[in-house]
């Protein structure tokens, strides 16, 4: 319902009281800002009560009126400005235990990963990865450290992994040669990059699988891929808290390294060796 609510008041606008129309007028020109509001704000915002404000999300479909915010907000959350964050989250951490809030806000998106993982659809991902002849990452500005977290782990199981990295040419020049035999992983959360867009497009045009990580089946990495891993993220303020995406890729680089079979003892031992001949940590000191 969520991508279809902007939709759905508008179909429904006949069968809305007098009190009703005013809600949804407002909402269908100014959802960035109802997103926020509370019912109580909402109503005193168009001039009805509290009450019609919560019997017109219930005559939309909606358990009661947060269902229908957090509808309102999933369709909005990858286009708001780092300004319009930080005015959103005012109320709800303002006054509050924020350490705990915030730990408490990982945990959930957390155990909503593992209660809205697909599972085949995890393996068939996993399938997809192990069988690409080349495997690209792409992901930038706050997903950059995501798709850099995978990249250092792939590489320790693969030879076969690129970085994409950021700056308008230097992405495409990185992907001229993909082709349908490779896999391109396009991390990307809210707010969406264009050039993350834009690059996971040219790859698809070019036919290479697409992988998407993303936070939802509406966001547009999701749309071009052939497989996705959805979870979410945080909109914490100006902070993307990417706790669960972090989970996932675990998961997903422990599932590959285990499915593929790749020794990784015997890699670790060699570097192993490599880190001692160096000195690179420091030698263990016997008591």
């Amino acid at each position: 319902m969520t991508k279809n609510i902007l939709h759905n008041i508008e179909k429904n606008m006949s069968s809305f009281s007098k009190g009703q129309k005013l809600i949804a007028r407002f909402i269908l020109e100014n959802y960035d800002k109802a997103a926020f509001m509370t019912a109580s704000k909402l109503g005193k915002t168009v001039q009805v009560s509290e009450s019609t404000v919560v019997r017109f999300a219930a005559q939309l479909g909606y358990e009661g009126y947060p269902s229908m915010q957090r509808a309102l907000q999933e369709m909005i959350r990858g286009k708001l400005t780092s300004i319009q964050r930080i005015q959103a989250s005012d109320g709800e951490l303002a006054g509050s235990d924020l350490m705990t809030n915030v730990l408490q806000r990982d945990m959930e998106k957390i155990r909503m990963a593992i209660d809205q993982t697909d599972g085949a659809e995890f393996e068939r991902v996993v399938d997809t990865i192990i069988g690409a002849r080349r495997i690209y990452i792409v992901g930038f500005r706050s997903s950059s450290f995501l798709a850099g977290y995978l990249n250092f782990y792939f590489r320790l199981i693969f030879d076969n992994v690129t970085l994409v990295n950021g700056g308008a040419a230097g992405s495409f020049d990185q992907l001229f040669r993909v082709s349908k035999d490779d896999v391109v992983i396009g991390i990307c959360f809210p707010r969406y990059s264009e050039l993350a867009l834009k690059t996971i497009q040219f790859a698809r045009d070019r036919g290479a699988t697409i992988v998407g990580v993303t936070d939802s089946e509406m966001s547009p990495i999701n749309q071009m891929s052939s497989n996705s891993l959805l979870v979410r993220s945080e909109m914490i303020s100006f902070v993307d808290s990417l706790a669960a995406p972090m989970s996932m890729l675990n998961a997903l680089i422990l599932a590959v390294a285990n499915k593929k079979g790749a020794d990784i003892s015997a890699t670790f031992s060699e570097l192993e060796h490599i880190w001692e001949r160096f000195d690179i940590f420091g030698k263990i000191e016997d008591e």
